[in-house]
């Protein structure tokens, strides 16, 4: 396991949904990278859950390179390389899709109920392995039409340094985090392919959520089932070739649960900004649902008259493209916290 220096955890004081359950860890439990700790490719409120906690309690998640180690090898990776667990995962795990994503879980939370929320702190993020790779496929990532063939770049990741290195001729800074983080959808939704995010959150993108930042999901079903997986080393805003550098990462979590939040979509926090969030399969609409989302957040725990909620976003409100390339897209609004200083 390799320390990234690019973060340092920092559990920030949350604001967005009032005080949860628990304020502190109770209990600190592990998921390691094993085949009954995995479940690749959806979202399914049918699942057992692997691991029971409390509010407050800690987890510490392995979690495997989407789509497995084929592209991995594919490009270039030497086989001697490859972590025996890693080997051993994929030929054990035969369950799959419709996603392409491996997740580990899913984590029951004690008391959690539909209309509750969770509240996911990233207290910490290593990289398992010291490479990912990247690319494109056909008819993916946001010029289909432009690059109807496949092709794949190894990237060598140097954790103490902070960088990935794409051969030989690029340095990438790395901001590792979690691109899936999510919980059971509805029971009569069934199962839910793991690629769209959704009203269960799950494949966000959100490049954001690094170490030491905070994310909220809705739940829906007794238990949440929160289930994290989709490392990535790098991405930029949009991830517009499909994929960004993915790799398998380790991380600690802090998981509290709010009673009858009536979260509608998911929310973060970092050090230095609110986020809200909007998904939709049409940009435009998405971004209207992260416009809203901020508004609806500081008329009701900032005390703001909506009207002035509204101009406040117009001036200050940054919206960005989280991504393009998952059917479902993603935008999200970054509120500076000096604004309330």
């Amino acid at each position: 396991m390799m320390r990234s220096k690019t973060c340092s955890a920092v559990l920030i004081p949350i604001l967005a949904l009032g005080p949860p359950n628990a304020a502190a860890a109770q209990e600190a439990h592990e998921l390691r990278l094993v085949p009954g700790n995995v479940h690749w490719g959806y979202y399914d409120a049918a699942l057992d859950p692997v691991l029971t906690v409390r509010s407050g309690d800690q987890v510490l998640v392995e979690t495997f390179i989407a789509r497995g180690l084929e592209r991995l090898r594919m490009a270039g990776l030497s086989e001697d390389r490859i972590l025996r667990s890693m080997i051993d995962l994929e030929s054990a795990v035969t369950e799959r899709g419709p996603g392409a994503h491996p997740l580990t879980g899913p984590i029951h939370v004690e008391g959690a109920e539909p209309g509750d929320a969770l509240e996911v702190r990233i207290l910490e993020i290593d990289f398992l392995t010291p490479y990912g790779v990247s690319g494109f496929l056909p008819a993916g990532g946001t010029l289909p039409e432009d690059f109807p063939y496949a092709a794949l770049r190894l990237f060598e990741i140097d954790a103490a340094a902070g960088v990935a290195r794409m051969q030989p001729d690029f340095t990438i800074p790395v901001r590792p985090f979690f691109g899936s983080i999510g919980v059971a959808p509805p029971v009569l939704r069934g199962r839910v392919s793991s690629g769209p995010p959704g009203f269960h959150v799950g494949n966000l993108d959100n490049k954001e959520l690094v170490e030491g930042t905070t994310l909220f999901l809705p739940v829906h079903v007794p238990g949440a089932l929160l289930s994290i997986g989709d490392g990535h080393a790098a991405q930029g805003d949009g991830e517009v070739s499909g994929t960004a550098i993915e790799t398998s990462l380790t991380g600690r979590v802090q998981v509290l649960l709010h009673k009858d939040a009536r979260l509608r979509w998911p929310r973060a926090e970092t050090p230095t900004h609110y986020i809200s969030m909007g998904l939709h399969p049409d940009l435009d609409e998405a971004a209207r649902v992260a416009t809203r989302e901020m508004i609806e957040f500081l008329v009701e725990r900032m005390s703001i008259d909506r009207d002035d909620a509204y101009v406040l976003c117009s001036v200050a409100l940054d919206l960005r493209v989280t991504q393009l390339v998952d059917g479902t897209k993603g935008v999200h609004g970054m509120l500076s916290k000096e604004l309330f200083r």
